[in-house]
Protein backbone atom coordinates (compact mmCIF):
# COMPACT_ATOMS: atom_id res chain seq x y z
CA UNK A 1 0.00 0.00 0.00
CA UNK A 2 1.53 3.30 -1.12
CA UNK A 3 0.07 6.63 0.11
CA UNK A 4 0.48 9.54 -2.27
CA UNK A 5 -1.03 12.89 -3.30
CA UNK A 6 -2.25 14.16 -6.66
CA UNK A 7 -1.62 17.89 -7.03
CA UNK A 8 -4.47 20.12 -8.24
CA UNK A 9 -4.86 23.83 -8.76
CA UNK A 10 -7.36 23.80 -5.89
CA UNK A 11 -5.33 21.57 -3.58
CA UNK A 12 -4.22 17.98 -3.23
CA UNK A 13 -6.12 14.70 -3.37
CA UNK A 14 -4.95 11.90 -1.13
CA UNK A 15 -4.67 8.46 -2.70
CA UNK A 16 -3.74 4.94 -1.67
CA UNK A 17 -2.18 2.84 -4.40
CA UNK A 18 -2.19 -0.93 -3.96
CA UNK A 19 0.21 -2.49 -6.51
CA UNK A 20 -0.74 -5.81 -8.02
CA UNK A 21 1.10 -8.86 -6.76
CA UNK A 22 2.37 -10.84 -9.70
CA UNK A 23 4.23 -10.21 -12.90
CA UNK A 24 1.32 -9.06 -15.10
CA UNK A 25 -1.62 -7.10 -13.66
CA UNK A 26 -5.08 -8.47 -14.39
CA UNK A 27 -6.78 -5.10 -14.11
CA UNK A 28 -6.51 -1.47 -13.01
CA UNK A 29 -9.20 -0.60 -10.45
CA UNK A 30 -10.26 2.91 -9.41
CA UNK A 31 -12.35 3.10 -6.23
CA UNK A 32 -14.97 5.86 -5.91
CA UNK A 33 -16.16 6.24 -2.34
CA UNK A 34 -19.71 6.96 -1.10
CA UNK A 35 -21.28 10.19 0.15
CA UNK A 36 -20.62 11.94 3.48
CA UNK A 37 -20.46 9.72 6.58
CA UNK A 38 -20.92 6.55 4.53
CA UNK A 39 -17.34 7.05 3.30
CA UNK A 40 -15.97 6.91 6.85
CA UNK A 41 -18.04 3.88 7.81
CA UNK A 42 -16.90 2.04 4.68
CA UNK A 43 -13.21 2.94 4.78
CA UNK A 44 -12.12 -0.34 6.38
CA UNK A 45 -14.05 -2.44 3.88
CA UNK A 46 -12.57 -0.42 1.00
CA UNK A 47 -9.04 -1.10 2.26
CA UNK A 48 -9.73 -4.79 2.86
CA UNK A 49 -11.12 -5.22 -0.65
CA UNK A 50 -8.27 -3.21 -2.18
CA UNK A 51 -5.71 -5.42 -0.46
CA UNK A 52 -7.55 -8.54 -1.60
CA UNK A 53 -7.67 -7.26 -5.16
CA UNK A 54 -3.96 -6.44 -5.12
CA UNK A 55 -3.26 -9.94 -3.83
CA UNK A 56 -5.28 -11.32 -6.74
CA UNK A 57 -3.23 -9.36 -9.27
CA UNK A 58 -5.05 -6.04 -9.65
CA UNK A 59 -3.62 -2.53 -9.37
CA UNK A 60 -5.99 -0.50 -7.18
CA UNK A 61 -6.18 3.26 -6.58
CA UNK A 62 -8.33 4.71 -3.81
CA UNK A 63 -8.85 8.46 -4.05
CA UNK A 64 -10.33 10.83 -1.46
CA UNK A 65 -12.45 13.41 -3.25
CA UNK A 66 -12.20 17.15 -2.48
CA UNK A 67 -13.05 17.84 1.15
CA UNK A 68 -13.13 14.14 2.04
CA UNK A 69 -10.75 12.01 4.08
CA UNK A 70 -7.17 13.26 3.88
CA UNK A 71 -7.62 15.39 0.76
CA UNK A 72 -7.41 19.17 0.97
CA UNK A 73 -10.38 21.48 1.07
CA UNK A 74 -13.62 21.51 3.00
CA UNK A 75 -16.59 19.28 2.26
CA UNK A 76 -18.74 22.39 2.05
CA UNK A 77 -16.68 23.68 -0.89
CA UNK A 78 -17.17 20.57 -3.00
CA UNK A 79 -19.63 20.21 -5.80
CA UNK A 80 -20.57 17.38 -8.13
CA UNK A 81 -18.58 18.69 -11.09
CA UNK A 82 -15.40 18.99 -8.99
CA UNK A 83 -15.80 15.44 -7.71
CA UNK A 84 -16.36 14.28 -11.27
CA UNK A 85 -13.06 15.89 -12.27
CA UNK A 86 -11.41 14.20 -9.28
CA UNK A 87 -12.49 10.81 -10.61
CA UNK A 88 -11.07 11.65 -14.04
CA UNK A 89 -7.81 12.80 -12.42
CA UNK A 90 -7.69 9.56 -10.46
CA UNK A 91 -8.10 7.68 -13.74
CA UNK A 92 -5.21 9.58 -15.33
CA UNK A 93 -2.98 8.89 -12.34
CA UNK A 94 -3.91 5.22 -12.37
CA UNK A 95 -3.07 5.03 -16.06
CA UNK A 96 0.44 6.29 -15.28
CA UNK A 97 0.82 3.32 -12.94
CA UNK A 98 -0.96 0.64 -14.94
CA UNK A 99 -2.05 -0.14 -18.49
CA UNK A 100 -4.19 -3.13 -17.45
CA UNK A 101 -7.93 -3.25 -18.33
CA UNK A 102 -9.85 -0.52 -16.52
CA UNK A 103 -12.40 -1.22 -13.80
CA UNK A 104 -14.37 1.49 -11.97
CA UNK A 105 -15.47 0.32 -8.53
CA UNK A 106 -18.07 2.35 -6.68
CA UNK A 107 -19.93 2.06 -3.40
CA UNK A 108 -23.40 3.57 -2.95
CA UNK A 109 -23.38 7.11 -4.41
CA UNK A 110 -19.86 6.42 -5.63
CA UNK A 111 -21.50 4.24 -8.28
CA UNK A 112 -23.43 7.26 -9.55
CA UNK A 113 -20.26 9.32 -9.75
CA UNK A 114 -18.25 6.57 -11.41
CA UNK A 115 -20.86 6.03 -14.12
CA UNK A 116 -21.20 9.78 -14.68
CA UNK A 117 -17.44 10.33 -15.01
CA UNK A 118 -17.10 7.31 -17.31
CA UNK A 119 -18.89 9.29 -20.02
CA UNK A 120 -15.76 11.42 -20.47
CA UNK A 121 -13.17 8.67 -20.25
CA UNK A 122 -11.13 8.07 -23.42
CA UNK A 123 -11.69 4.32 -23.09
CA UNK A 124 -14.37 1.87 -22.05
CA UNK A 125 -14.43 0.54 -18.50
CA UNK A 126 -15.93 -2.36 -16.64
CA UNK A 127 -17.70 -1.63 -13.36
CA UNK A 128 -18.01 -3.07 -9.88
CA UNK A 129 -21.06 -1.68 -8.08
CA UNK A 130 -21.45 -2.27 -4.35
CA UNK A 131 -24.99 -1.60 -3.09
CA UNK A 132 -25.43 1.01 -5.82
CA UNK A 133 -27.62 4.08 -5.41
CA UNK A 134 -29.89 4.08 -8.44
CA UNK A 135 -31.49 7.49 -7.86
CA UNK A 136 -29.47 10.45 -6.62
CA UNK A 137 -32.71 12.33 -5.94
CA UNK A 138 -33.89 9.67 -3.51
CA UNK A 139 -30.44 9.51 -1.91
CA UNK A 140 -30.45 13.26 -1.36
CA UNK A 141 -33.95 13.15 0.13
CA UNK A 142 -32.84 10.45 2.55
CA UNK A 143 -29.83 12.54 3.54
CA UNK A 144 -32.02 15.61 4.16
CA UNK A 145 -34.17 13.53 6.51
CA UNK A 146 -31.19 13.44 8.88
CA UNK A 147 -31.69 17.17 9.33
CA UNK A 148 -35.43 16.87 9.69
CA UNK A 149 -35.33 13.94 12.11
CA UNK A 150 -34.53 16.18 15.06
CA UNK A 151 -37.59 18.31 14.34
CA UNK A 152 -40.12 15.48 14.18
CA UNK A 153 -41.14 15.77 17.83
CA UNK A 154 -41.85 19.48 17.48
CA UNK A 155 -43.71 19.03 14.23
CA UNK A 156 -41.28 21.31 12.40
CA UNK A 157 -39.78 18.72 10.05
CA UNK A 158 -41.70 19.92 7.01
CA UNK A 159 -40.72 23.54 7.66
CA UNK A 160 -37.06 22.58 8.08
CA UNK A 161 -37.12 20.70 4.79
CA UNK A 162 -38.57 23.71 3.01
CA UNK A 163 -35.96 25.99 4.58
CA UNK A 164 -33.20 23.73 3.29
CA UNK A 165 -34.61 23.88 -0.23
CA UNK A 166 -34.97 27.66 -0.09
CA UNK A 167 -31.40 28.17 1.10
CA UNK A 168 -30.02 25.96 -1.66
CA UNK A 169 -32.16 27.70 -4.27
CA UNK A 170 -30.75 31.04 -3.05
CA UNK A 171 -27.21 29.77 -3.59
CA UNK A 172 -26.48 29.16 0.09
CA UNK A 173 -24.91 26.08 1.61
CA UNK A 174 -26.76 24.03 4.21
CA UNK A 175 -25.55 21.97 7.16
CA UNK A 176 -26.80 18.40 7.56
CA UNK A 177 -25.46 15.88 10.06
CA UNK A 178 -22.28 17.89 10.50
CA UNK A 179 -21.60 18.25 6.77
CA UNK A 180 -21.81 21.53 4.90
CA UNK A 181 -23.37 20.90 1.49
CA UNK A 182 -23.08 23.41 -1.35
CA UNK A 183 -25.90 24.05 -3.84
CA UNK A 184 -23.74 22.59 -6.60
CA UNK A 185 -23.19 19.35 -4.73
CA UNK A 186 -26.84 19.01 -3.77
CA UNK A 187 -28.02 19.70 -7.32
CA UNK A 188 -25.48 17.34 -8.84
CA UNK A 189 -26.37 14.48 -6.53
CA UNK A 190 -30.10 15.11 -6.86
CA UNK A 191 -29.86 15.03 -10.65
CA UNK A 192 -27.72 11.90 -10.90
CA UNK A 193 -29.10 8.56 -12.04
CA UNK A 194 -27.28 5.28 -12.52
CA UNK A 195 -27.28 5.26 -16.30
CA UNK A 196 -24.91 3.31 -18.55
CA UNK A 197 -22.39 5.49 -20.42
CA UNK A 198 -23.60 6.00 -24.00
CA UNK A 199 -21.91 4.20 -26.88
CA UNK A 200 -20.03 1.93 -24.49
CA UNK A 201 -20.26 -1.70 -23.48
CA UNK A 202 -18.51 -3.94 -21.00
CA UNK A 203 -19.14 -5.89 -17.84
CA UNK A 204 -20.79 -4.95 -14.56
CA UNK A 205 -20.43 -6.76 -11.25
CA UNK A 206 -23.48 -5.70 -9.20
CA UNK A 207 -23.38 -6.84 -5.56
CA UNK A 208 -25.72 -6.07 -2.69
CA UNK A 209 -25.68 -7.29 0.91
CA UNK A 210 -28.39 -8.58 3.21
CA UNK A 211 -28.60 -10.34 6.56
CA UNK A 212 -31.72 -12.20 5.43
CA UNK A 213 -31.46 -15.69 4.01
CA UNK A 214 -32.34 -16.05 0.33
CA UNK A 215 -32.61 -12.28 -0.16
CA UNK A 216 -33.22 -11.03 -3.70
CA UNK A 217 -32.47 -7.82 -5.55
CA UNK A 218 -34.89 -4.95 -5.06
CA UNK A 219 -37.27 -4.24 -7.98
CA UNK A 220 -35.58 -0.86 -8.56
CA UNK A 221 -32.24 -2.64 -8.92
CA UNK A 222 -33.68 -5.17 -11.37
CA UNK A 223 -35.13 -2.36 -13.48
CA UNK A 224 -31.79 -0.52 -13.57
CA UNK A 225 -29.91 -3.72 -14.43
CA UNK A 226 -32.27 -4.25 -17.36
CA UNK A 227 -31.33 -0.79 -18.67
CA UNK A 228 -27.62 -1.60 -18.48
CA UNK A 229 -28.16 -4.89 -20.25
CA UNK A 230 -30.19 -3.23 -22.98
CA UNK A 231 -27.28 -0.80 -23.46
CA UNK A 232 -24.95 -3.74 -24.17
CA UNK A 233 -23.41 -4.42 -20.75
CA UNK A 234 -23.13 -7.95 -19.37
CA UNK A 235 -24.30 -7.76 -15.74
CA UNK A 236 -23.42 -10.28 -13.05
CA UNK A 237 -25.75 -9.41 -10.16
CA UNK A 238 -26.30 -11.12 -6.82
CA UNK A 239 -27.04 -10.59 -3.13
CA UNK A 240 -24.48 -11.85 -0.60
CA UNK A 241 -24.76 -12.21 3.14
CA UNK A 242 -23.37 -9.27 5.06
CA UNK A 243 -24.21 -6.11 7.03
CA UNK A 244 -24.92 -2.66 5.67
CA UNK A 245 -21.42 -1.68 6.82
CA UNK A 246 -21.64 1.82 5.28
CA UNK A 247 -24.30 2.81 7.83
CA UNK A 248 -23.81 0.61 10.91
CA UNK A 249 -23.05 2.20 14.27
CA UNK A 250 -19.84 0.21 14.68
CA UNK A 251 -17.32 -0.45 11.92
CA UNK A 252 -18.24 -3.81 10.43
CA UNK A 253 -16.87 -6.13 7.77
CA UNK A 254 -18.54 -8.17 5.06
CA UNK A 255 -16.06 -10.90 4.09
CA UNK A 256 -18.53 -12.65 1.79
CA UNK A 257 -18.79 -9.45 -0.26
CA UNK A 258 -15.01 -9.38 -0.71
CA UNK A 259 -14.98 -13.02 -1.77
CA UNK A 260 -17.90 -12.52 -4.16
CA UNK A 261 -16.18 -9.55 -5.78
CA UNK A 262 -12.99 -11.51 -6.38
CA UNK A 263 -14.96 -14.48 -7.76
CA UNK A 264 -17.01 -12.31 -10.13
CA UNK A 265 -13.91 -10.57 -11.46
CA UNK A 266 -12.19 -13.93 -11.93
CA UNK A 267 -15.11 -14.98 -14.16
CA UNK A 268 -14.57 -11.79 -16.14
CA UNK A 269 -10.91 -12.59 -16.86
Amino acid sequence: MQPRFIEFGNGRRFCLFHPAQGRVARGAVLYVHPFAEEMNKARRMAVLQSRALAGAGYNVLQIDLLGCGDSSGDFGHADWSVWREDVLAGYRHLRVCSSAPLILWGLRAGCLLAADAAVDLPEAADFVFWQPVVSGKLHWQQFMRLKMAGELASGQAKAVGEQLRQRLAAGQSVEIAGYGVSPGLAAGLEGAELRPPPRRSGRVVWLETSLRDEATLAPVSVKCIDQWQEAGFAVNASVVRGPAFWQTTEIEEAPELIAATLAALAERA
